[in-house]
């Protein structure tokens, strides 16, 4: 028997290419570009109170990654804003709502790799669902996985792709050990990300967090840096050792699906028994953010 994670899901309008569908009828064709490669980019977007957080932030990011993969063909802002709204009316969503959103390079005439089979424009994807943040406030356990992050001599992070074979397998050994995420290395054994993540420690009230050289620079990633500046707190970035992320007095992770949650243990190594001090002090400034900055939905 199939549960979703929410009842309220089962019946929401997805958007493709300007088109509403039920959720039972929301498809791509086998011939598109997500379906033969993983060839797509993506945002997460989260709704508070009627409103979109960092919406002009991730559409900037999307836009630069469409074009850092050659996207022949790429929307306006204003265009995928249009759907984006849309979507939120017609499913009537504006509050405690996540929406993955997705561009991938099209519809091929005929498969393979080569982006010159892409004769159809791109494909847009509004995927809305009602959904709170995903991991328990008080607190998660992390392992540290076998699987690394791409180099920049690889795959460049920067690229907000929906090829994510690597996380999902460092995924994979976090769920046979039981834990709710795992931390990622760079191809040198330093702290990247964790599978879905950004990551930072906290040492003495100084809170550092990777370079984003082999990890995402997130939009949560940046708010906290933007927040430590803007609030006098020192928040840097730095190479950091896994024994370094143990013997941390704080651990926390940052993403747009969960906001801010805090670590209580890596690798069996117990960070806190509960919450810290940064680690809530962060997160209530970040409430402030979001309040303060929200872009409101059309009515």
């Amino acid at each position: 028997m199939i549960k979703l994670p929410d009842s309220r899901n089962e019946n929401i309008l997805i958007n493709i290419n300007g088109e509403l569908y039920p959720r039972d009828e929301a498809k791509v064709s086998v011939f598109d570009s997500v379906v033969q490669g993983g060839d797509a980019v993506w945002e997460g977007l989260r709704i508070y109170d009627k409103k979109v957080f960092m919406l002009e932030e991730h559409l900037d990011r999307m836009q630069a990654s469409a074009k850092a993969m050659a996207f022949d063909t790429i929307p306006s802002k204003e265009e995928i804003k249009e759907e984006i709204f849309k979507t939120l009316k017609a499913n009537n969503m504006y509050d405690e709502c996540h929406i993955r959103l997705t561009l991938t390079r099209g519809k091929k005439v005929t498969s393979g790799m080569s982006p010159h089979f892409n004769q159809y424009g791109p494909t847009l994807i509004v995927l809305a669902e009602w959904k709170k943040p995903v991991y328990d406030n008080n607190g998660i356990r992390l392992i540290t996985s076998s699987i690394r992050r791409n180099p920049p001599q690889c795959v460049d992070s920067k690229i907000h792709h929906n090829n994510l074979i690597n996380n999902i397998l460092a995924k994979i050994e976090a769920n046979l050990a039981g834990v709710e995420d795992a931390v990622m290395l760079d191809i040198e054994g330093f702290v990247s990300e964790t599978n879905a993540t950004n990551i930072f420690i906290v040492k003495k009230d100084v809170v550092y967090t990777p370079f984003a050289d082999s990890c995402l620079p997130g939009i949560t990633r940046g708010n906290i840096l933007r927040i430590g500046e803007e609030n006098g707190l020192q928040v840097k970035e730095k190479r950091i050792s896994i024994s370094e992320m143990y013997s941390a007095d704080e651990v926390f992770v940052t993403g747009t699906m969960g906001e801010i949650t805090p670590v209580l243990e890596i690798d069996g190594r117990k960070i806190n028994s509960k919450k810290g001090a940064m680690t809530s002090k962060i997160q209530a400034l970040y409430s402030e953010l979001v309040k303060r900055e929200a872009v409101t939905i059309p009515q």
